[in-house]
C-alpha cells in the first residue's frame, strides 16, 4: 500500500473515531489542573503503605530500631502527597467537583488523606490478626515473615483493607482501582464495599469472590475458589438493574468454607457452621451445621 493510500485511510478513520456517536461513554474529558486517577500513583500509594504497616517487610529492609520514626516519618508524609492527588482525582472523576470548586475539593482530598493516615495504626493491628490466622491456619507456615512476604492473602487483603477504609471516608474509584490491582496479582477478587472482621484469611486463594454487600465475621477462613456471590437481581421499570441493594451472604464467626463453594444471595452462614467443596448454597445454614455434597 502507498503511503498516500494509507494517509488517505487514515484521515478516513480518525474522522471516524472523532464523531461523537462512536465514542459517546468511551471518552472522558480532563479539566484544566484536574489530577486523572493513576494506576501508576496507586501502586506506589499501596507500596508505600504496606512499608508503612509492615515496616522491613516491605520498602527500606535497612530499617532498625533507632531509624525506624525517620523513615515512617518521610514514608507518611509521601503517602500524604500522593494519596491526597489521588483522591482529588477520585472526586473530580465522579462529578463531585468542577472547575470552579476545585480548591475546595483539594481541601476536602487533603483531609481524606489526613484521616487515612491517622487509621494506619488500627489498620495495623487488624492486619496483624489476619497474619496470625494464616499462620495458625496453615501447617506448612513457617513463621509470620513468610506469611508476610510470600502469602497472597496477605497482598489481597492489606489492598482490600486500605481500598475499604478510603471506601468508607466517601473516596470514589480508587478504591475499586486499589482492591482490582490484588486481583490481577493474585486472583483474589474482594470488593472493597465488603465488610470483613479480625482473623480473617484465605487458604491458597485463587479464584476467591467476595462481593461488595458481603458481610463476614471473626475468624472466618475461606479456600480456594470460594465465591460469596449474589443471585440475579431485580429490575426496576425501566429493566434496569437496582443497585445498592444487600445481595450477598452473611458469614458468622469461626465459619470454614471450603474449596470451590458457591454461596449465594443474602443468606446467613450460622457462627460455627461449615460448608464443603464443591457444594451450591443458596439458603441459609444454622450455627453449627454443615453444607456438605450429598452422598450417593
Amino acid at each position: 500500500m502507498a503511503a498516500k493510500e494509507f494517509d488517505s485511510k487514515l484521515v478516513s478513520v480518525v474522522d471516524s473515531l472523532s464523531e461523537y456517536a462512536s465514542f459517546g461513554k468511551a471518552y472522558h474529558q480532563c479539566h484544566e489542573g484536574v489530577p486523572f486517577p493513576s494506576s501508576k500513583y496507586l501502586h506506589e500509594v499501596v507500596d508505600l503503605t504496606r512499608s508503612i504497616l509492615f515496616p522491613g517487610y516491605f520498602g527500606t529492609s535497612s530499617i532498625d530500631q533507632s531509624t525506624i520514626k525517620y523513615h515512617l516519618g518521610v514514608s507518611a508524609e509521601k503517602l500524604h502527597h500522593l494519596l491526597s492527588e489521588q483522591v482529588l482525582a477520585g472526586l473530580c472523576f465522579d462529578g463531585y467537583a468542577c472547575e470552579d470548586e476545585l480548591e475546595k475539593t483539594r481541601a476536602k482530598a487533603y483531609g481524606i488523606a489526613t484521616d487515612f493516615i491517622c487509621a494506619l495504626p488500627d489498620m495495623r493491628a487488624t492486619l496483624m490478626t489476619d497474619v496470625s490466622a494464616a499462620y495458625d491456619g496453615d501447617p506448612a507456615a513457617k513463621s509470620f515473615a513468610e506469611i508476610i512476604l510470600c502469602y497472597p492473602i496477605i497482598k489481597a487483603i492489606s489492598n482490600y483493607r486500605i481500598a475499604h477504609k478510603l471506601l468508607t471516608l466517601g473516596v470514589p474509584l480508587i478504591p475499586r482501582m486499589i482492591s482490582e490491582m490484588a486481583h490481577s496479582e493474585t486472583g483474589i477478587d474482594i470488593h472493597p464495599g465488603a465488610q470483613i472482621g479480625n482473623y480473617f484469611t484465605i487458604d491458597h486463594g485463587t479464584g476467591v469472590v467476595i462481593g461488595e454487600t458481603a458481610i463476614i465475621g471473626n475468624h472466618v477462613k475461606l479456600y480456594q475458589g470460594v465465591t460469596l456471590g449474589a443471585k440475579s437481581f431485580p429490575l426496576d421499570a425501566q429493566g434496569n438493574p437496582i443497585k445498592n441493594l444487600p445481595r450477598h451472604p452473611i458469614v458468622k464467626d469461626n465459619v470454614v468454607i471450603y474449596a470451590n463453594a458457591t454461596v449465594l444471595g443474602r443468606i446467613t452462614v450460622g457462627e460455627g457452621a461449615t460448608i464443603g467443596s464443591n457444594v451450591w448454597v443458596t439458603s441459609d445454614v444454622e450455627p453449627g451445621g454443615k453444607a456438605l455434597q450429598a452422598k450417593h
